[in-house]
């Protein structure tokens, strides 16, 4: 993930990549990820996504991996950063590939990610989502899980 270099601080995986870097990872290299199933009164929690790729859809919350950062921390830091909440990790999913014919970085028209998905749920059983700039809004979906994206209908599929 690109940090921003107004925030950045010395840890190393917190380093900012330059545009020119990030653009050579993203067109050669899957990201690896996490992605988190939030179950939540009955349901499982998705936000509508701002950015390419999956632009327009209700997706799971989720980020890239930062090196020198473990896969459930990095659970634990979307959470916070996407939702400004809290997570209990219960379960891993596992790890899928997602491909996509579109990436938000110029000069490279598709991305390619190695997401680990979390089944996982809130620390306050009433979580104020503050929600983020890679999202319109956030909601609970509830059972039968109908008309999503095939990516997340397989994370609900398996858990």
């Amino acid at each position: 993930m690109v940090t921003d270099p107004q925030t950045d601080t010395d840890d190393a995986h917190d380093r900012w990549i330059p545009d020119d870097e990030w653009r050579t990872i993203v067109a050669n290299v899957p990201l690896v990820s996490v992605d988190l199933v939030i179950e939540h009164e009955g349901g499982v929690l998705l936000g509508k996504r701002e950015n390419d790729p999956a632009k327009g859809e209700w997706f799971v919350p989720g980020g890239t991996v930062r090196k020198n950062e473990s896969r459930t921390d990095a659970a634990h830091c979307v959470a916070n950063e996407e939702l400004g909440q809290s997570i209990i990790i219960d379960d891993c999913l596992g790890t899928y590939e997602h491909f996509y014919e579109t990436a938000a970085t110029d000069g490279v028209d598709s991305k390619h990610y190695l997401a680990t998905g979390y089944r996982c749920h809130f620390e306050r059983d009433d979580p104020e989502i503050v929600g983020d700039d890679q999202h319109s809004g956030f909601r609970v979906f509830w059972p039968p899980f109908e008309n999503l994206h095939p990516y997340v209908e397989q994370y609900l599929d398996d858990r």
